[in-house]
């Protein structure tokens, strides 16, 4: 269906505004030339007839009228011509419309009335041919809009077409016109950016294969160290919090190599989202495990969802850390609501620079990678993107930031649908 605004309509609307102005005007112009030529014609034709008879008629001169024209003097004057006020108009007699002039003499007054004029049809036929060439006018107007708008819109859609299903070669490069030069720009943006989305897709790639070895060594060293230094309880603290981070880390960098990928290349499955934040809320106990925080699940109505089991784990999770993080007491609660997940901390909350970023905001300060948002959040943002879930982040009255992560209605990203 195409917008009510379309160029194409937009297009026709302004041939056939066009086409009634200029109707208009030379309605106007054609109605002035019809009245100026009856007023040149009749009336002052009777006027002459009239101005040579009168005087005639009070000299008892013969009054010998030309054809078609009669001259009527006092008494003489039909009952329909009498009392008329003086000058030429035009009156019904027995339903026939007469041209008459009307004047006084000493004697008396006196009409000239104009039986032969054929005036009255010439002007209808000559407004109707007006009206009819008129909407002829109106409809080649319609008409050529249309066609105009064809021709313009047409390259446009099949240009916009090939844009959005990611053609590699546009149509429309070879023209020389306006057009053209919009295609090969077109198509030089989609290179530029392709390049630099196959760039940081590399990168991401690269480093996370580059990061997975020394970060499975620092995993596994503090597993040994944890063995032989069982005895010496100084050393448990770092080398727990050593082993906690490069899980994390090696959980990011999966992350990323998984983001790196086609999203119709991850495999999707099934999940309760109940079961996924029991899951994630049990994970990260060890993370409020001595601190004045509870970490809790508070219950809600469960959906299930199709996407990678990963990225919705890793997108709850890393809110869930950064909530227990940045929460020194209180409470850490994840509900459920209608397709929706709810993240609830106690902590200071986000400046609303990041918020109003976070949310998407037209007037957020941009930001840069995971500038001011950490790691965690900014894997957060393009996990949503990934699975067009919507993040909405706001503080409580009180204290604290919530985060609402709302799925779309029965599936997740389009990119997935080949999972299904």
């Amino acid at each position: 269906m195409k917008p009510v605004s379309s160029l194409g309509s937009r297009i026709a609307r302004a041939y056939l505004l066009f086409a009634l102005g200029c109707s208009l005007f030379f309605a106007s112009v054609a109605g002035f030339v019809v009245e100026g030529i009856e007023f040149k014609m009749v009336h002052e034709r009777l006027r002459d007839v009239a101005a040579w008879a009168a005087p005639r008629h009070e000299a008892k001169l013969s009054v010998a009228m030309p054809s078609g024209l009669i001259f009527h003097h006092g008494e003489a004057i039909p009952l329909s011509l009498r009392n008329l006020p003086e000058g030429v108009q035009d009156v019904a007699v027995d339903g026939v419309q007469l041209p008459v002039y009307a004047g006084h003499t000493a004697s008396g007054p006196y009409v000239v009335v104009d039986h032969a004029s054929d005036y009255g049809k010439v002007e209808i036929a000559v407004y109707s041919l007006l009206g009819v060439g008129f909407l002829g006018f109106i409809a080649m107007s319609v008409f050529l809009g249309r066609f105009m708008a064809r021709q313009v819109v047409a390259p446009i859609e099949a240009l916009s077409t090939a844009v959005s299903d990611g053609s590699a070669d546009l149509p429309l490069q070879e023209r020389n016109d306006e057009l053209g030069i919009l295609a090969r720009a077109f198509a030089s943006h989609t290179r530029e950016l392709q390049a630099f989305l196959d760039r940081e897709r590399y990168f991401t790639g690269d480093v996370s294969h580059e990061l997975r070895t020394p970060l499975t060594i620092i995993g596994g060293a503090a597993e040994i160290l944890a063995l032989h230094t069982g005895a010496e309880p100084a050393w448990q603290g770092p080398l727990e919090r050593i082993a906690r981070a490069a899980r994390d880390a090696s959980e990011s960098v999966a992350i990323l190599l998984l983001l790196a990928r086609s999203p119709e290349l991850i495999a999707s499955q099934e999940l309760s989202m109940s079961a996924v934040v029991r899951e994630e809320v049990a994970r990260h106990q060890a993370l409020v495990a001595g601190k004045p925080v509870v970490l809790q699940h508070a219950g809600g109505l469960d959906f299930t969802v199709r996407a990678p089991a990963q990225l919705v784990s890793a997108l709850l999770g890393n809110l869930i850390r950064n909530a227990c993080l940045y929460t020194s007491d209180g409470a850490v609660s994840v509900a459920l609501a209608e397709r929706a997940i709810i993240v609830h901390d106690t902590g200071k909350g986000l400046p609303s620079a990041i918020r109003a970023m976070l949310n998407g905001e037209p007037d957020a300060a941009p930001l840069h990678g995971s500038e001011g948002t950490g790691i965690g959040l900014a894997l957060v943002m393009r996990i949503c993107r990934q699975l067009n879930v919507t993040l909405r982040v706001d503080n409580t009255a009180a204290c604290g930031t919530v985060f609402t992560l709302r799925f779309p209605p029965k599936s997740i990203h389009p990119a997935f649908a080949s999972k299904m």
